[in-house]
């Protein structure tokens, strides 16, 4: 028997995507959410993302198998990757699985924010000022004082995307390891990030706020002017992606450090 029966489909609004799945509803009877075994994403990264999110949000997390009608598509399949039924392809797929963060992120005038981010989780300035922050890992005050641009934390399945352009390093998925990654470091000037157990919470208040205001961003979900923000990763929450045989995750992961 096969391990996935009832397949839900989500396309993004684009017209690539919404042709593609006219085509893929002629061909396989496509189920509710809510009565799916795991969904087919078309799309791409971002809406991704965005499908994961909702899945999140609305407490019913489903196997997730991407087909990638947009530009970059880290996080999905080609979709002319096979000629088999699409049933079929979900069915021979490996599936990872990927943790994401939970950030709780307390405003100047007291709000408090629970957001989850599946690749990462970023704090930055609103101003020209500069941000000043105090970086807690686990039970310790690491800098005191970071003046920067910003900072990020970066999952291993988000480690190649901003985190690497702010040269962070790239995480290999299952490694328990979790990027901090400074955005353009004033003081202290040698730091250049750290790589940290994913056990342990990261709290990052944020200094003289009234005057170097800063956003915090899980994913693509901003929540402006914090005061601080908490950190750690969701493991209850573990979501699954599933790829075609010889076109996984983990191998994008590594030929990414070898891209040039």
């Amino acid at each position: 028997m096969a391990k996935y029966e009832k397949l839900a489909l989500s396309a993004s609004p684009t017209e690539k995507a919404q042709s593609a799945a006219k085509s893929l509803r002629n061909w396989f009877d496509f189920v509710s959410m809510d009565e799916a075994d795991a969904v087919v994403v078309l799309g791409g990264d971002g809406y991704m993302l965005q499908t994961l999110h909702q899945m999140i949000d609305d407490g019913r997390i489903l196997p997730a198998y991407g087909m990638n009608l947009g530009t970059v598509g880290f996080l999905m399949n080609k979709r002319e990757a096979s000629r088999l039924p699409i049933l079929d392809r979900v069915n021979r797929a490996r599936s990872f699985d990927v943790s994401p963060l939970a950030m709780t992120a307390v405003t100047q005038s007291g709000e408090t924010h629970r957001i989850c981010a599946i690749n990462e989780v970023s704090l930055l300035r609103e101003t020209r000022q500069t941000a000043k922050l105090e970086i807690k890992v686990g039970k310790k005050v690491r800098i005191p004082e970071l003046m920067c641009d910003g900072v990020l934390v970066a999952t291993p399945a988000g480690s190649t995307a901003y985190n690497f352009s702010a040269n962070g390093p790239i995480l290999p998925l299952g490694c328990g390891l979790l990027a901090l990654t400074p955005i353009s470091a004033f003081r202290p000037r040698r730091w250049r990030g750290a790589i940290l157990p994913d056990h342990l919470p990261i709290e990052i208040r944020i200094l003289e706020w009234e005057k170097r205001p800063v956003s915090a961003v899980a994913d693509q979900r901003e929540i402006r002017d914090v005061a601080s923000i908490h950190v750690e990763v969701a493991h209850e929450r573990d979501l699954t992606l599933l790829f075609d045989r010889g076109h996984s995750l983990d191998e994008r992961i590594v030929g990414e450090q070898f891209a040039v």
